[in-house]
């Protein structure tokens, strides 16, 4: 599993050590965020230190391989694009060709901001991409690799677009982290945009039920996405509710390639696969509530 360290990585690392397989991690613990965090999530794994951009990978006895690292965040424009492209592409596409050598099945872990302005929510996956960030690009040029490598070379993919996960270990950046530390260290919270932006939240919970389930027998590309639509404010007042505390707004103008809307369509992963999503918003919120709660209280 690459990302193994990562927040969604360390949640399905915990899900196949439960059901009693061999999970080897490969992270290159960079510093796109704390690696204290990074460490914490890895405890207890067995994980490989490699930069799939530039080591030798070695898949061989393998019989998946779970693709989830990547440089993430939609904040990809100007110098750091060399980076993305880099994490994203470069590394995919050596992590293509040594799958293909080892004759390892994978799945890989794309996103739903490859969609960008989508003309339909909820949103199909046959819906011709716009993506309006650079990472989204390189996202869907690495989704773009798998295919070629499919075709060209007999690579066994499955792609996963996942349509904005959330719950404990999230990422420090994400808008769900930062709103449950502000509450919880009592700071105010930068709000981007107006709030009305709105997003079909999934939680990691019911995330990794649909990787595992994409291994075991998908076929083709899935969008992997929450059934509740909400905006930023709603989910706010959701926290707030939850925690007891009211979040002090600090208004902010819109991030560049963020995007208004998204909303997953998951017909083909529901009669296929037999997913659907069982956590709520609520209750994945109050999850993560807890688990950031807990963390300031442990200081």
């Amino acid at each position: 599993m690459t990302g193994a360290a990562g927040f969604i990585g360390s949640h399905l690392a915990d899900a196949l050590g439960a059901a009693g397989h061999e999970v080897v991690g490969i992270d290159s613990f960079s510093d796109s965020y704390d690696r204290e965090l990074k460490e914490e999530n890895a405890r207890g794994l067995d994980v490989l230190r490699l930069d799939l951009a530039e080591d030798a990978i070695d898949l061989s006895g393998f019989d998946g391989v779970f693709h989830l690292a990547g440089q993430p965040g939609v904040r990809s424009f100007g110098d750091v694009f060399p980076l993305y492209a880099r994490n994203n592409v470069l590394a995919s596409q050596r992590l293509f060709e040594a799958a293909v050598s080892a004759g390892a099945r994978v799945v890989f872990s794309s996103s739903s901001s490859i969609y960008g302005a989508a003309e339909r929510f909820p949103t199909p996956e046959g819906t011709v991409p716009e993506p309006i960030s650079p990472y989204a690009i390189t996202k869907l040029a690495a989704e773009h690799l798998a295919r070629a490598y499919e075709r060209s070379f007999g690579l066994d993919v499955v792609v996963l677009r996942y349509f904005n996960a959330f719950g404990p270990r999230q990422r420090p950046d994400m808008a769900f982290t930062r709103i449950a530390f502000a509450l919880a260290e009592g700071r105010p919270f930068d709000l981007y945009g107006d709030g009305g932006q709105t997003r079909g939240f999934t939680y990691v919970g019911d995330v990794v039920a649909a990787t595992l389930l994409a291994m075991e027998r998908g076929e083709g590309l899935y969008n992997v996405g929450g059934g509740v639509e909400a905006s930023m404010r709603e989910a706010i007042a959701i926290f707030e509710r939850i925690s007891g505390r009211r979040l002090e707004l600090r208004e902010e103008p819109p991030v560049p390639g963020d995007q208004r809307r998204t909303r997953a369509d998951t017909t083909r992963i529901r009669e296929e696969l037999g997913w659907a999503p069982h956590v709520s918003l609520e209750d994945g919120l109050s999850a993560q509530w807890e688990w950031a709660s807990a963390k300031v209280a442990a200081r």
